[in-house]
């Protein structure tokens, strides 16, 4: 009987195993983001986390206002 219930276990655990695989497997990656260069300092950033000021970007604030001067 404790034979039956351990085999049962292991099955438990290898279908857990490859369920999770599989959800894994089937994520999609997330899409690619445009890289802009920062005016002041020539740094890639991602448009998501940089700061705009007309056509140009920048990668913080600091930068943003030490280019307008």
């Amino acid at each position: 009987m404790s034979r039956l219930i351990f085999l049962f276990a292991i099955a438990a655990l290898v279908y857990l195993l490859l369920k999770s695989y599989r959800k894994d497997a089937s994520a999609k990656p997330p899409e690619p983001e445009d890289m802009v260069r920062c005016a002041h300092c020539g740094v890639h950033l991602p448009v998501s986390e940089s700061v705009r000021e007309g056509e140009l970007y920048f990668c913080s604030a600091a930068h943003r206002d030490a280019y307008r001067t």
